[in-house]
């Protein structure tokens, strides 16, 4: 500290803070609308609207998506990731619907790749919104059978390409899945189709409104998924979750939540020459709704700076569903 008491006061590093051009052209971080990704989730007619959880956030039905697409797509939106809200008389003990090629995933693929086409599609590949236990698995004598939910999430996973998706993301967490899923797609001809693995998913307080907006919270009750999402005491074991997807195939690798694990992704961005990004979840999203309309926060403000710490973290891309909102509010500042 020395040099810089000695610099004072021809050192002045506030010189390079004083205006908004000097303090543009020096950020040493950049967000743009083209660095988001925008979760929705698709229900039926019947189906619930409104999340009361997630505020500011809905369910769209096939009909509605497209619209959707387009809208985000003009605010420089070029991937949505896609969440069924399943009816419950669909569900059963092994997520049949995951394969059924008319399901409401496959309905929405090609609702939007009709009304924008150049809109990137991500779905996941996991049970969850179809089991009647809410497990992203098979539920066999009291527990997720890793080896036997890999069949199913082949099948789903082939499911989601013939429906014309862009990227599959298994979220399941089962070891590993990433392999059996590549091996399945390039057999069927679909080499082309990426795979971005939820390499490191904690096992997290923070999943709740999702849960709630793709119900699968009823469903799973008070249970747990903690036999295979991470530990959140964990650092060392997400950089070999990370390692053995990307030696299996994996393309990109999200680390989730995002906020909670700014150390995960930053490591991980040293060490791994694959995109990493981050999913801003929705118990985060929803905090910083809940706290603006405290009043104790302004919320464009916290979450534009909630997404540059995703980005000075090291992500190169962020899940987020304000995705709408900060490029809106992106679109102003430019």
């Amino acid at each position: 500290m020395e040099c810089f008491k000695r610099s004072f006061p021809k050192t002045r590093l506030r010189r390079l803070r004083y205006t908004p051009w000097v303090r543009n052209l020096h950020a040493e971080t950049v967000l743009t609308s083209k660095d988001l990704i925008w979760p929705v989730f698709i229900r039926s007619p019947q189906g619930e609207e409104a999340i009361t959880s997630m505020p500011g956030v809905r369910r769209f039905t096939v009909e509605e998506v497209g619209k959707a697409a387009e809208e985000a797509y003009a605010l420089g939106i070029e991937a949505m990731a896609l969440f069924p809200y399943t009816d419950t008389s669909l569900k059963n003990p092994e997520g049949s619907e995951a394969w059924n090629p008319d399901n409401l995933i496959c309905q929405a693929i090609q609702a939007i790749k009709n009304a924008c086409p150049q809109m990137g599609l991500i779905a996941d590949v996991a049970l969850d919104p179809y089991t009647d236990h809410g497990h992203d698995g098979l539920w066999i004598e009291g527990d997720v059978d890793n080896d036997q939910t890999l069949q199913a999430l082949a099948k789903q996973a082939l499911i989601l390409a013939r429906a014309g998706i862009d990227a599959v993301a298994p979220s399941d967490m089962m070891d590993g899945r990433v392999g059996v899923l590549r091996d399945a797609l390039d057999q069927a001809g679909f080499e082309k189709v990426i795979i971005l693995s939820y390499a490191a998913k904690y096992a997290s307080s923070l999943y709740g409104p999702f849960r709630d907006a793709a119900g699968s919270g009823l469903s799973l009750g008070k249970g747990t998924k903690e036999t295979y999402q991470m530990n959140p005491a964990n650092r060392k074991e997400a950089m070999r979750e990370i390692a053995l997807d990307v030696e299996e195939g994996a393309d990109v690798i999200i680390v989730k939540p995002g906020t909670f694990y700014l150390d995960i992704i930053h490591e991980a961005s040293n060490i791994f020459p694959l995109p990493i990004h981050a999913y801003h979840v929705s118990g985060e999203y929803s905090m910083l709704k809940a706290a603006s309309e405290k009043g104790y926060i302004n919320y464009e403000r916290a979450l534009m700076e909630n997404l540059l710490a995703f980005k000075r973290a090291g992500a190169s891309v962020i899940w987020t569903y304000a995705a709408l909102d900060a490029a809106r509010v992106l679109a102003k500042l430019n």
